[in-house]
């Protein structure tokens, strides 16, 4: 019997495999899932490594996945992984190639009727200022100590250096820098891939896109957030380039050489691990702090092109653009969580998952105490978006967790083989969306038919709790590498 047929439903949005369905669990499986993103998780890997990843040292409460849940490097894209501070695991694989990818939004001034009909014009207007693609170098220089400060310090560095204004850092997820962060534990080959990357989007799913708010759900939350019908906002979706994917391959490569050591064995070698307060788990939280102050650094930097280009578009107009929040989606972390009843210090691990804590948490800005944290969810290019805000529910059940994306459906290889490039610029432009990408294999990789209903994965968590709708965002101009 396949583990989708062994799933106990325990609510309406929520699936459990018990520990029972396989030889080394510690802890039960969770899938947040309705019954028919359920059929669409059962086609691939996805389900055996959340069983797999319920195996890891220290693991607390259970391995969960999102309803955006897709087949990953050894932990589920879409999961959440929480071990016992400061013994229990820490494993490269539950937190991606990619440290530190994530999303940001800005709220503009201005309308949807104040494009009049120039989205196309925005669109090649922004790809001429926004570098993008495979390696693809930015406009900002740094040197060798330059980088360092970078890895050290991340957004600040920016506001030092003109990136940045004060008001940006607050709406940061941990302000933009992680203390721990220490450049030493970097290699060389990683510091040479990321020198010439600041400012840059990259390939694959990452791009800056220009969308209007059509729908709001919940007025006084998104009226906090700064956000009305009809407004124009920027998603910016990147990560730490070739500097994080590099620090992953490295403490990969040393985890899987080190684990016996420990006295560790796991199922699946992309699993690799070592217990956190070991030398080599403090060496690469050091390094993965690093990458994602990095990330931080990179989105603030492509904020401030984005900030350049718009005043140059909108001559005449109000150009203001302020940051609304700026959160991680793969990371690894220090938090507290209740667990039986009691608060407990645990390394969170969330790999396509983004953090969705609940009102009065003292992790997130002053301004949104009341509300709760603002989350930020992009479909695909073709598709809506979403804003919604934290629960105190999501802390509870998930880590203070929720979902990322809409997550694949199709592999890029399939969906290269599937779509036309042309026929879907045309699709979209006669939507009035505008894409300008380097690569047309790049367009067809992320067309709306690769990923799930962004529809169906928001009613999920919305529905079970972790997190709750304020307002959707629909495409009109797109930029990828």
């Amino acid at each position: 019997m396949g583990l989708k047929e062994q799933l106990i439903r325990k609510s309406d949005y929520l699936w459990e495999l018990p520990p029972s369905v396989k030889e080394g669990m510690r802890v039960p499986a969770q899938v947040y899932a309705s019954a028919r993103i359920l059929e669409e998780i059962g086609s691939d890997k996805s389900l055996d490594q959340l069983v797999n990843v319920a195996m890891l040292p220290g693991i607390q409460m259970a391995s969960i996945v999102m309803p955006d849940v897709h087949e990953g490097y050894g932990f589920p894209i879409g999961g959440i992984a929480a071990t016992l501070w400061p013994e229990g695991a820490i494993s490269p694989g539950g937190i991606g190639y990619d440290v530190n990818c994530g999303v940001r939004l800005l709220s503009s001034k201005l309308s949807k009727h104040d494009l009049k009909g120039r989205g196309e014009e925005l669109a090649k207007s922004l790809y001429a200022k926004i570098p993008s693609g495979v390696g693809k170098g930015g406009f900002v220089q740094l040197t060798d100590h330059e980088l360092d400060e970078v890895l050290k310090n991340g957004v600040q560095w920016a506001l030092k250096n003109g990136y940045a204004v004060p008001d940006d850092l607050p709406k940061i997820e941990s302000e933009g820098k992680l203390p721990h962060a220490d450049p030493q534990f970097v290699s060389d080959h990683a510091k040479r891939r990321g020198i010439d990357q600041i400012g840059t989007i990259g390939s694959g799913n990452h791009f800056v896109e220009v969308s209007y708010i059509d729908q709001i759900y919940d007025p006084k939350v998104a009226e906090v957030f700064g956000l009305k019908k009809d407004q124009l906002t920027i998603l910016i979706h990147t990560g730490s380039r070739g500097l994080g994917h590099q620090v992953a391959s490295d403490y990969m490569k040393l985890m899987v050489a080190t684990m016996s050591k420990y006295g560790i064995s796991v199922p699946d070698r992309e699993l690799a691990c070592v217990p956190f307060n070991s030398t080599e788990g403090q060496e690469y939280f050091k390094a993965m702090g690093a990458a994602a102050n990095y990330a931080w650094c990179n989105r603030q930097v492509i904020t401030w092109e984005i900030r350049k280009a718009w005043e140059e578009f909108f001559e005449g107009k109000n150009t203001q653009l302020n940051l609304v929040y700026d959160v991680a989606h793969n990371i690894a972390k220090l938090e507290e969580h209740l667990i039986g009843g009691k608060k407990v210090k645990l390394i969170v691990h969330r790999k396509g998952s983004t953090r969705a804590f609940g009102p009065h948490h003292p992790e997130i800005p002053a301004h949104y105490q009341v509300t709760g944290q603002p989350v930020i969810i992009p479909g695909s290019m073709g598709t809506a978006s979403y804003v919604m805000v934290g629960t105190t529910e999501a802390e509870e059940k998930a880590f203070g967790s929720t979902c990322h994306g809409a997550g694949r459906r199709m592999s890029r290889r399939a969906a290269q083989k599937a779509v036309n490039v042309h026929d879907l610029e045309k699709e979209l432009s006669e939507r009035n969306i505008y894409v300008r990408a380097g690569s047309r294999s790049g367009v067809s990789e992320e067309a709306p038919i690769a990923y799930k209903d962004i529809e169906e994965v928001i009613d999920v968590v919305h529905q079970a709790g972790l997190a709750k709708k304020v307002a959707r965002l629909r495409p009109l101009a797109v930029i990828k590498g």
